[in-house]
């Protein structure tokens, strides 16, 4: 006591002290003022309210104030509309550009001008393009890693004559529209070469990370389709950006004659990446090619890399874009090393900056421009050739390669995509003039109605022409006949005790049993070149728990936008006999911001953390009126398990509660966990149930003759805690779990782990 007293006259002596020193130099430090003449602040004239005003009034129109109010707009208005698009099934990426246009003129500020004007002055924008481009130069290092170009050299033939199609066909077309188009549309002073060749790369290009996160989607990443387009879409890439940066050169030299010097410049910049400096990122990628290893000196090494590259292009007349993915094809082809960069450079890319991209975009995007019934005509037929180039070329191009005609306008269809790539080559159009406001405006247009056609144009494909050799939803290991389990999990963790649980109802029977372990993941949380990495480490620690338990397991991995339908799609599809989820307990899930911003395990739910400090203990209250996972089960037409997890190590010890008559099918559960787990179960009657049903008490006798001391049967009307806390499982009907929510039953604080069972 006496050292705490001790503590606190030494803190108010100091502080107290200090201050009034300060407060004295201070004001002696007045007179100082006077003598230099300087007068007091005319603020201190003000009323107290006045000098309030005024400072607010100052703090809220500063440039940074302003630029941090308007990231923090761009990003939760940029991660709601990709989540509203999302669920309906189209890229996020198309949501975000809609964010873009909404926050701009054609909407905000059309209907708020007022909001508008004082969110996006017309001074704040320079810094807003800014920081934009870097995300979009972070964003181009992304795809240039995400190319494969060993995939690219094994599968060249087929994919270049098609790539070179869906390039060629559209551009002719695009060059040919800027022939009508160049009279009532180009910019005063810009030459009809530009223009025109501007058109054309604007009809051409395709949009490699939407495109590879659709195939991802749809589970065509190991088909010999998916393989191919995306090898096709890796060579229109690499294709469209090398004209891109010729066309580019064009432009700003005014003739080709005179590009020719840019153009001789940025081919020796190609071959001096390509044969001095990609050796030396190799052999560095090598030597770091772990976490561990890549240190901040090392991850400085290759962002100078990074900027210097789109420095030089910069300088040399072809973009700074091109420079950054310049950077990224030439980056060490190490897998390893190429997923942890991307994981490094990713969040901050996407999810930071590249939303500003959109609203930049969309600032720009006037779609009242658009106000006559001819205009929207002129755009209608530019979205109609931009089609028929990208579609159609790419499809005819796949036909003569050999492809069948399904295969063949699938490819045409994915082609078609254009998404976020289009939107960048459009803003260099509008940068160097070569674009007007309205052509601009249609050609964003063109690019949002390309990227959405593509789900609904692949579901007609495959509703007209199915395949003929249809691939399985599931592994085709699965035989008829034996008692299949399907085990979804989120986590490595969550699986393991899923797997055990499973396998503790099938051990002594495994010949005629079949367990799945499936692993679903958002697509797009996965870029195309981690994902093979991705699933391994999610499943590496599963097939480890299975070999200790001498438990086969099939894997099974997919890339969804509608996890929870996925679910229940594959477990109805499968006719499997349980279906195993698992739902957490974790005060961080749950909550509407978590899943419109993505973060779903990040965002804390306050009132589960509120009455997890209190010690309230309502997280199974929370955990059982889980809507997701519930509605999982309503659509789910097998038995399913959903398994709340406190500490479950042994599932020795069973606890089984019967309410109701038809909580009776769990004693089928009680006997499958003793025959194959040699558990120990007791029955509790609650309600008198068993008693009024001599044919569940004479199943129960059955199994105590088959297996005797291992199944208990207890007459009572209660659950006494201490027996409770004594199992490491309760068996309940879920039915009976949600009555005793609903009635704020005491027992649930006391339970152990839980697995709700619905017949």
């Amino acid at each position: 006591m006496a050292k705490n007293w001790k503590n606190l006259l030494f803190y108010v002596l100091t502080i107290g002290g200090f201050c009034g020193l300060m407060y004295y130099v201070i004001t002696i430090g007045l007179d100082l003022q006077i003598n230099k003449g300087i007068a007091f602040n005319q603020s201190a004239r003000l009323s107290l309210w006045d000098q309030i005003k005024e400072t607010y009034s100052h703090n809220f129109t500063h440039p940074l104030a302003i630029l941090l109010l308007q990231i923090i707009t761009i990003i939760l208005t940029a991660r709601f509309f990709g989540y509203l698009f999302k669920l309906i099934g189209q890229p996020t990426v198309i949501g975000e550009i809609v964010a873009g246009i909404f926050l701009g003129p054609s909407f905000i500020g059309m209907y708020f001008p007022e909001f508008s004007a004082f969110l996006f002055p017309a001074q704040s924008l320079g810094n807003l393009q800014f920081l934009s481009q870097i995300g979009l130069i972070l964003f181009m290092f992304i795809i240039g890693m995400e190319l494969d170009l060993t995939m690219l050299k094994n599968k060249a033939h087929e994919a270049v004559v098609v790539s070179h199609a869906s390039i060629v066909f559209p551009f002719a077309l695009g060059v040919t529209s800027a022939y009508f188009l160049y009279d009532e549309f180009a910019p005063a002073g810009i030459n009809f070469a530009s223009f025109a060749l501007f058109i054309g790369i604007s009809l051409s290009i395709t949009a490699f990370p939407v495109l590879a996160r659709i195939v991802q989607e749809r589970n065509l990443t190991k088909t010999k389709i998916g393989t191919l387009v995306i090898t096709c879409a890796a060579a229109d890439d690499i294709t469209a950006w090398c004209l891109l940066a010729a066309v580019i050169a064009i432009v700003k030299a005014g003739s080709f004659t005179s590009s020719l010097a840019t153009i001789a410049m940025a081919v020796a910049y190609v071959f001096l990446m390509l044969k001095l400096i990609q050796p030396f990122l190799q052999r560095m990628g090598e030597i770091y090619s772990s976490r561990e290893s890549l240190s901040k000196p090392v991850v400085a090494v290759f962002f100078i890399t990074l900027l210097f590259s789109a420095y030089a292009t910069e300088v040399i007349g072809i973009h700074a874009l091109f420079g950054a993915f310049m950077a990224g094809v030439i980056m060490p082809p190490n897998m390893h090393f190429r997923s942890i960069f991307i994981e490094k450079v990713e969040d901050v890319a996407l999810v930071l900056l590249l939303p500003l991209f959109f609203v930049f975009t969309g600032l720009r995007t006037q779609i009242g421009l658009l106000n006559e019934p001819y205009l929207w005509k002129i755009c209608a037929v530019i979205i109609l050739i931009a089609i028929t180039g990208k579609f159609f070329g790419s499809a005819m191009a796949a036909k003569f390669v050999g492809q069948n005609w399904r295969n063949s306008l699938m490819i045409g269809a994915l082609m078609n995509t254009r998404g976020l790539v289009e939107l960048v080559v459009l803003n260099i159009g509008f940068d160097l003039g070569v674009l007007s406001p309205q052509i601009f405006t249609m050609l964003v247009l063109m690019a949002l109605v390309t990227t959405v056609m593509t789900g609904p144009a692949l579901d007609l494909i495959n509703k007209f022409l199915p395949d003929k050799k249809i691939r399985p939803l599931l592994p085709e290991s699965i035989e008829a006949g034996k008692y299949r389990i399907l085990v979804s999990f989120g986590t490595p963790e969550k699986g393991r005790s899923l797997l055990k649980l499973a396998n503790s109802l099938v051990k002594k029977a495994t010949v005629s049993a079949e367990v799945v372990a499936m692993h679903l993941s958002q697509s797009n949380e996965l870029n195309q070149f981690n994902r093979q990495e991705y699933e391994a480490e999610n499943f590496i620690p599963i097939q480890t728990e299975a070999e200790k338990m001498n438990l086969p397991v099939i894997s099974m991995f997919k890339a969804t936008t509608d996890i929870d339908r996925e679910i229940s799609e594959t477990a109805n599809a499968g006719n499997f006999d349980l279906l195993l989820i698992g739902m957490g307990r974790s005060v961080f899930e749950g909550t509407l911001l978590g899943k419109v911003l993505g973060f779903t395990t990040k965002i804390i739910n306050p009132e589960r953390l509120y009455d997890t400090i209190i010690g309230k203990e309502k997280l199974f209250d929370t955990a059982a009126n889980d809507q997701r996972t519930f509605q999982i089960v309503k659509s789910v037409k097998v038995p399913v398990g959903i398994l709340i997890e406190k500490d479950l190590d042994t599932m020795e010890h069973i606890y089984i509660p019967i309410f109701t008559v038809s909580d009776a099918f769990l004693i089928l559960y009680a006997q499958k966990l003793i025959h194959h787990n040699q558990a120990t179960v007791t029955i509790l009657d609650v309600a008198g149930v068993i008693k009024r049903h001599p044919e569940i008490k004479e199943n129960i006798r059955m199994i105590e003759q088959i297996a005797p001391r291992h199944i208990s049967l207890i007459t009572d009307n209660k659950i006494e805690k201490d027996l409770l806390e004594k199992q490491d499982l309760l068996l309940i009907s879920i039915e009976s779990w949600k009555k005793a929510v609903e009635t704020h039953s005491i027992w649930l604080s006391y339970t152990p782990s839980v697995l709700i069972l619905k017949q």
